[in-house]
């Protein structure tokens, strides 16, 4: 079976390659586990995980025989960092192998590695304890495995990581708020029974994306989201049980493409600061509970190509907005749109007490 490394493993270790200061001065003879000190612990940590895996569908370790470990199917060897006459395993890339196992402890010796792509497998259990050895790691990617327990708190100890994806697991209980604290640029977490708060550093995050979709969230989107305005490209929070107002500060998100806060409890109106999203191009807050007049400013945007807000109490919409490219204003209260709500709903919904939001868009307490 070939090996063909996927982008972003090509990506990674092209930036490998480019940060070193020096090319070896003579070629590199054949190195394998049996001459180089770097291959040997690698040719231990790979041994290790042919063995814990029990299940093999697609045989994609069935060459993982000998000590030529940069041979071996998914495994991307380069010119070591801090020695490039010397080579190391810098990547694993077995995603989408219907692999069935666990993680073994043996995987921290990989201390080379600077992508570990082990997605769409049946791992179970959780990560290995020596996975902060892992100090050069640029991506992790776990996602849609079985996993279990708490949030994988080693992340917190990688230095260098800039992509986590642990989405589509079994991974539940709080979410540490220092993961907002890291620079990592994409986090997916996703699909997992997390149960938590945004906490008020949620902002702290340099990300360009961040997937928070079928999650137990609780509270309300922090304020401090606003600080994420000069970097964050996409935020994802469908079906994640908020129950807030949408705060001012969303608008602030000057470079965001992307924004999907559908299937939550959002309550209140859309801010109007919202108008200031110029680079946004798809915005959907069906399935909520928001009411009041669509902001003009909002339809008006430069690239907004699809905006979904289906499925609300809206009373009222400009013209602009249905002259968009994909719009969808289904069951609301919109006078003379077709498929709304029915009047009685909608005259029940408008009679209830005001929705009273404080300065950061929590539901004020009474």
């Amino acid at each position: 079976m070939p090996t063909t490394a996927s982008p972003l493993l090509a990506a990674a270790l092209l930036l490998s390659a480019a940060l070193l200061c020096s090319c070896c001065p003579v070629p590199l003879p054949e190195q394998t586990a049996d001459n180089s000190p770097r291959l040997q612990p690698a040719y231990v940590a790979l041994q290790a995980l042919k063995r814990a895996i029990t299940d093999d569908p697609k045989n994609l370790t069935g060459n993982w025989c000998g000590p030529d470990v940069c041979a071996y199917y998914g495994v991307f060897c380069a010119p070591s960092l801090d020695d490039p006459c010397a080579r190391a395993v810098a990547g694993v890339d077995l995603n989408h192998g219907d692999l069935a196992g666990t993680l073994p402890f043996e995987l921290g010796h990989l201390t080379d590695l600077a992508v570990l792509h082990l997605n769409s497998n049946r791992f179970a259990g959780g990560l290995p304890d020596s996975l902060p050895k892992l100090s050069l790691l640029h991506e992790l990617d776990v996602s849609n495995n079985l996993l279990s327990g708490g949030f994988p708190q080693h992340i917190l100890c990688l230095p260098n990581v800039k992509y986590v994806d642990i989405r589509f697991n079994n991974l539940c209980g709080p979410v540490p708020p220092a993961i907002f604290d890291k620079k990592i640029d994409a986090l997916f977490i996703n699909d997992n029974h997390f149960d938590f708060e945004l906490p008020e550093n949620f902002g702290n995050s340099p990300a360009s994306v961040i997937v928070l979709a079928n999650l137990r969230l609780r509270g309300c989107i922090p304020a401090s989201v606003g600080r994420m305005g000069g970097t964050l490209n996409e935020l994802l929070m469908i079906n994640s049980g908020i129950r807030s107002c949408i705060p001012q500060e969303i608008g602030w998100l000057r470079e965001l493409t992307v924004l999907d806060v559908s299937f939550n409890q959002l309550q209140g109106t859309l801010p109007e600061s919202m108008a200031g999203m110029h680079a946004l191009e798809q915005l959907d807050v069906a399935h909520n509970e928001l009411t009041g007049h669509i902001p003009e400013g909002i339809c008006a945007l430069p690239r907004l190509a699809n905006f979904t807000y289906s499925y609300n109490y809206f009373c009222g919409e400009p013209e602009r907005c249905t002259a968009l490219r994909r719009n969808d204003d289904r069951q609301n209260c919109i006078a003379g749109r077709p498929d709304q709500r029915p009047a009685d709903q909608c005259l029940a919904f408008l009679h209830r007490p005001p929705v009273h939001c404080d300065g950061h868009g929590c539901l004020a307490q009474h």
